[in-house]
């Protein structure tokens, strides 16, 4: 039977999406009239047709059913968590990296009164948490063990947790543990809770909200060849795969977040594909994170102009995610990436 998938597109924003979602000419992202659609695209594995709203009545009965299942899932009103606010988009997850060799700030904070101070300052410029990592995934780093991962982090941990909000970025239960007994607000695992057979039963008897990660093996090997039949639509599957064990595992809540995983057992292309067509996730009814901070497709595509930062290309995708209507953004940079979103937004008011 033929698989068929809707993404939400063609977006407007400010006042003239209020004005259309009053005369009900687009639909309300969420019940936010402040970013709305009118129109969808229609994917299979072999085809894509983009229609208006009003084009959906004209579909065959079983087909329009599924799209307004799937519309249904992509208005509905998300509930806070975590401390997100998803009544605005896009929410900020601050980057605090407590190791010697993370890809862009490796060895930067993982000095405690650098580390606490970078912590605090990423909130109070506007970071809604502040994401803590003891263990470096970027592309050919090797596993560092429970004790040398939580030595990395155990104190300034215990002194910004209760200070500020706190998500743990750990692939490790017993890391999990000990993070959410101290007080973290959300877990965030890259290996999309595939590295430790245990992650389930902790979060499941923490009740804690949790991101799930798409990745392709390891970060020793993700990045050897990657392949897909369709990234958009593979990703796709799996994130319906895994909503789906966890629920056969008893984790019935619905503070989940989705991240496709840029950069993770992805190439140029496939990490492309994925941002220009990352709403088609919002049908699956649960808010979505991308990291995009200063990732390598950014140097891929701007060769001879990369820089270490790599701010401009991360405004630049932040934007246009922020354009198809992303809820949270993982930034190493908050307070440029949040001043790029304040101008953004008040030039789109009118």
């Amino acid at each position: 039977m033929r698989r068929y998938y809707t993404r939400a597109c063609n977006f407007y924003f400010g006042n003239q999406s209020k004005i259309l979602v009053n005369k009900k000419k687009s639909i309300p992202l969420h019940q936010i009239k402040e970013i709305s659609f009118d129109q969808i695209e229609i994917i299979t594995r072999k085809t894509k047709k983009r229609i208006s709203i009003n084009q959906i009545k004209q579909l065959p009965k079983t087909l329009k059913k599924k799209i307004n299942l799937d519309i249904k899932k992509i208005k509905s009103k998300k509930k806070n968590f975590s401390n997100f606010n998803f009544k605005k988009i896009p929410n900020i997850l601050g980057v605090l990296n407590l190791t010697p060799d993370s890809f862009s700030d490796g060895g930067k904070f993982n000095k405690k009164s650098k580390g606490i101070s970078h912590a605090i300052n990423l909130y109070k410029d506007g970071a809604s948490l502040v994401d803590v990592g003891g263990e470096s995934t970027r592309p050919g780093s090797k596993a560092v063990n429970k004790k040398q991962e939580w030595n990395r982090i155990n104190k300034i941990l215990k002194l910004i947790v209760k200070k500020i909000p706190i998500s743990l970025d750990t692939r490790k239960s017993g890391i999990m543990e000990n993070g959410i007994r101290m007080g973290v607000k959300l877990i965030n695992d890259v290996s999309g809770l595939s590295y430790d057979p245990k992650t389930i039963n902790v979060l499941k008897k923490y009740k804690i909200p949790l991101v799930i990660q798409h990745s392709v093996g390891t970060p020793e090997n993700m990045q050897k060849n990657p392949k897909y039949k369709n990234e958009l639509l593979d990703i796709y599957d799996y994130f319906e795969d895994k909503i789906n064990l966890l629920r056969s595992k008893g984790i019935k809540h619905n503070n989940i977040i989705l991240d496709p995983g840029i950069g993770f057992g992805k190439n140029l292309k496939h990490n492309m594909s994925l941002i220009r067509d990352i709403s088609i996730f919002h049908s699956l009814g649960f808010p979505i994170l991308v990291g995009n901070s200063r990732k390598r497709f950014i140097k891929d595509i701007s060769k001879k102009n990369d820089s270490k930062t790599r701010i401009g290309g991360t405004m630049a995708s932040s934007i246009y995610l922020l354009m198809q209507g992303i809820q949270i953004l993982r930034i190493h940079d908050v307070n440029e990436v949040i001043q790029g979103i304040k101008v953004f937004n008040e030039m789109v008011k009118n």
